[in-house]
């Protein structure tokens, strides 16, 4: 309709059509809390901090679940090195476990070979959300992460305004175009009523093996001066580090061992 905000929750408007109305899980899904990943662009490791954040999580004897929402570039299975596939039986989508007891669904759960690309619309890519989230059997979960696809897009509205989703963590790096990604991703949860619970600022040094000097290799971050003007939380400062890396590249993700990623699970906490 004319002048709609996307907001269809807090919607007032007698007789709209296009209203969307919250998913619920299935009758064998009890899930806490939900909290989305978002990037406002591809390539800043969005998915590395999903994955870091579940496997962190889990170790602080969390319940944790991961819906990948990236559709068309589905990354959570190969970074937990999940290769076994998803089934469904009488309507209901069983999710893969991870070695140490994550669940996961993803779009790569359900091809024959993971390498095809799908190749969609964005109707069908966010139904798929709808229905990652409504059939599969979550079982009792403290937390489930959804792990967005980059952008603003047709698939992260559909999922902001479909899903019941409790906080947004938004993931960023140190360049110059920070502020704008960063300024429409906040604007986008303020439009949907999502709470922001920070940024993580992902990839913002280098640390030398030798000196251990902090090397910011994609220039110097203004994140502090930026989240004053916007008034957002700093939850994290991520180095990037090659071990990390390679441990995703190797499906051991939940191997990894980076002491920054403490603030952010304190902050998920409430501590």
């Amino acid at each position: 309709m004319a002048n709609c905000d996307g907001n269809c929750e807090h919607c007032s408007v007698e007789g709209c059509g296009e209203r969307i109305v919250k998913s619920k899980p299935n009758e064998f899904s009890n899930i806490k809390r939900i909290i989305g990943v978002l990037s406002g662009k591809g390539g800043v490791g969005k998915s590395f901090v999903t994955s870091s954040i579940a496997a962190y999580l889990n170790r602080n004897g969390f319940k944790v679940g991961i819906l990948d929402a990236d559709i068309t570039g589905p990354s959570i299975p190969k970074a937990f090195g999940v290769k076994e596939k998803a089934y469904g039986e009488n309507g209901l989508i069983y999710p893969c476990k991870t070695k140490g007891g994550i669940e996961v669904m993803s779009a790569n759960l359900l091809l024959e070979d993971e390498k095809e690309p799908i190749i969609w619309r964005g109707p069908l890519l966010g139904n798929l959300v709808k229905q990652f989230f409504e059939q599969v059997m979550w079982g009792e979960l403290d937390v489930l992460l959804i792990d967005m696809p980059p952008g603003t897009g047709d698939v992260a509205l559909t999922t902001f305004q479909s899903l019941p989703i409790d906080d947004l963590i938004i993931v960023t790096s140190p360049q110059d175009l920070v502020s704008l990604i960063v300024t429409k991703a906040i604007k986008m949860a303020e439009m949907m009523n999502i709470h922001v619970l920070g940024v993580v600022e992902n990839m913002s040094y280098l640390v030398c093996p030798k000196c251990e000097e902090k090397i910011p290799l994609f220039g110097e971050s203004h994140l502090e001066d930026f989240a004053k003007e916007m008034k957002f939380n700093i939850l994290g400062k991520l180095p990037l580090n090659s071990d990390n890396t390679a441990l995703m590249d190797k499906g051991e993700i939940e191997k990894i061992s980076l002491p920054e990623m403490q603030s952010i699970i304190d902050a998920i906490k409430g501590e």
